[in-house]
């Protein structure tokens, strides 16, 4: 009997089996336990990871990595789209590899942040700065390597060999973090929450900064090279704070070295001037939110090209200035349809030829150009001088504000080899349709193919347009299966003159198409396809592309 004067109760468990009773005992086994656990952990070699910095600190380095993370993810076009062109496509592959990295960091990080507590904060940092500066210097030799793929499989490699290792480090400080944040079991929902939170704030702020500011003042390879010199100096009093991880300077070396490594090349980098190519001369580039634009002679053939990635805007003979681009000599001859036409508005300027010609006809052309590099290069390297109102915004915002009526609206906008299929909407297309006079003309350029894999593309731009406007009217520029459509489309018939003996109306005539509107769909903002439609297209041109220029034009 116990002293409140129950029965003792008796536990077995086997010929060994001991009475325990409340009280000392309970807490000597206890402790037994507890003394155990020490002895066991204690005979660990490991440095322990405490916090190194404060609190506002930790948060801060949060947030850089965080900020890293979306720098990298949205140059990653500005590197890949020159080669594989801007699209769907590329967008695609640099968002599934962000996510990827991100799982695999996550992961990662916090495997090694609870077995390997030698690895600190300013290793990551470290690391992550090295992985970052090479980027620029094996972005050439990955898409070349990756070049037979295509553009799908092509673009997504490239992206996982240039970028899926920075990534994956920047996302190991997140769990890093939350370990050196957690100080017992109650903290641990606050503290996620805290890091990922500083981290998810730290990426809106650098993407705001970079589109906003840094993209259009410094471009992509230096705010890479900055990138990778910020890492590795936010890594040094993370370094320095760390007494317990860095109590021998041998624990530091490494960390030295690689910061030298990173600064060199962030110094070659610097000082190198981007390449031309032996049969090119690179005469101006400046980058915006909208591409890469740059203006290059062609040695070869004495031809300036207007470039935005991986698209000719513009193709001169350097001796005369006269359009290398056939599609433009046919918008040229809209005055032959309607001869008292007065004032015309193109949307999407290129080097300026169409707005000049229509000009020499007695016409005045606003001009709506989404892209200010290229307006600029417009107006300093292809002799552009506005006829009209100068826009410069996107079309789809401008048009809502333009109180004009015009006799000829022309829509020519290509990029990546494939034109933007937000201008192409049924709802865009009756916008423009309200601002036709009378006898308007909306004359639309479209490259794509004849037949085959692709021509359900020109067949739904063309039931499209019939939906808004009655009378549509085909040229094509070439009488092969790839080519420039031109399509004409107003409220009141199209027609020329087979008598007239002008030669502009003979070849016009002879190069008439006929497209069977029970093909295709009417694209719609809310059912827009294009985008898949294109893919044959935009691989067709680039194939065109990449044989008449230099690649080492289109590497960072």
């Amino acid at each position: 009997m116990d002293d409140s004067g129950g029965k003792r109760k008796r536990t077995s468990v086997g010929k060994d089996a001991k009475i325990i009773t409340p009280g000392t005992q309970t807490g000597r086994v206890s402790g037994v336990f507890l003394l155990q656990d020490q002895k066991r952990n204690m005979s660990k070699k490991s440095i322990p990871q405490t916090p190194v910095i404060g609190k506002l600190g930790l948060l801060l380095t949060v947030a850089c990595s965080g900020g890293a993370v979306m720098i990298l993810e949205l140059l990653g076009t500005r590197i890949i789209a020159p080669f594989y062109g801007v699209s769907l496509y590329v967008w695609s592959s640099l968002i599934a590899v962000t996510m990827i990295a991100l799982a695999t960091g996550y992961y990662l990080g916090g495997f090694l942040a609870d077995r390997y507590p030698r690895i600190r904060l300013a290793h990551i940092f470290t690391l992550a700065s090295l992985t970052t500066v090479l980027i620029p210097f094996i972005s050439g030799p990955v898409m070349q390597l990756t070049n037979p793929l295509g553009m799908r499989a092509g673009a997504f490699l490239s992206a996982l060999l240039l970028f899926s290792v920075p990534l994956t480090v920047l996302a190991m400080v997140g769990p890093f973090a939350i370990k050196l944040a957690t100080r017992d079991l109650r903290g641990v929902g606050r503290a996620v929450g805290s890091v990922y939170a500083v981290s998810t704030l730290g990426s809106v702020l650098a993407t705001l900064l970079l589109g906003f500011y840094l993209l259009p003042l410094f471009g992509t390879r230096s705010i890479i090279f900055s990138l990778s010199l910020l890492l590795f100096i936010w890594a040094m009093p993370l370094m320095w704070r760390d007494k317990a991880g860095f109590k021998q300077a041998a624990a530091s070396l490494p960390l030295w070295v690689a910061g030298a490594v990173v600064g060199l090349l962030s110094i070659n980098g610097y000082a190198t001037p981007h390449t031309s190519g032996k049969a090119f001369k690179l005469v101006h580039e400046e980058e915006s939110v909208y591409g890469w634009v740059r203006v290059v002679d062609d040695l070869r053939h004495g031809h300036r090209l207007l470039l935005s990635d991986s698209s000719v805007l513009s193709a001169v003979e350097l001796e005369h200035g006269r359009s290398l681009l056939s599609y433009q000599a046919v918008l040229g001859g809209l005055p032959l349809f309607r001869p008292q036409a007065k004032d015309a508005l193109l949307i999407g300027l290129g080097g300026g030829h169409v707005a000049l010609d229509l000009k020499a006809k007695g016409l005045t052309t606003d001009t709506i150009e989404i892209a200010p590099a290229v307006a600029s290069a417009a107006l300093d390297y292809f002799h552009f001088k506005p006829t009209g109102d100068f826009i410069v915004g996107d079309a789809r915002y401008e048009i809502t504000k333009l109180k004009k009526h015009y006799d000829f609206i022309i829509h020519d906008c290509f990029t990546g080899g494939s034109e933007p299929t937000h201008l192409l909407t049924a709802e865009m297309l009756r916008e423009l349709s309200g601002l036709l006079t009378e006898q308007g003309v909306l004359a639309l350029n479209y490259v794509g193919f004849t037949q085959g894999e692709g021509a359900d593309a020109v067949a739904s731009v063309y039931k499209t347009l019939k939906s808004v406007l009655p009378e549509v009217r085909v040229f094509i520029t070439v009488k092969e299966e790839f080519t420039d459509f031109i399509f004409l489309a107003s409220n009141k018939p199209i027609g020329l003159d087979r008598s007239n003996p002008d030669q502009r109306v003979q070849w016009l005539l002879d190069h008439a198409y006929s497209i069977d509107d029970r093909q295709g769909i009417v694209i719609t903002d809310d059912f827009n396809p294009l985008e898949s439609m294109q893919l044959r297209k935009a691989e067709a041109y680039r194939d065109v592309f990449m044989q008449r220029i230099d690649p080492e034009l289109l590497f960072l």
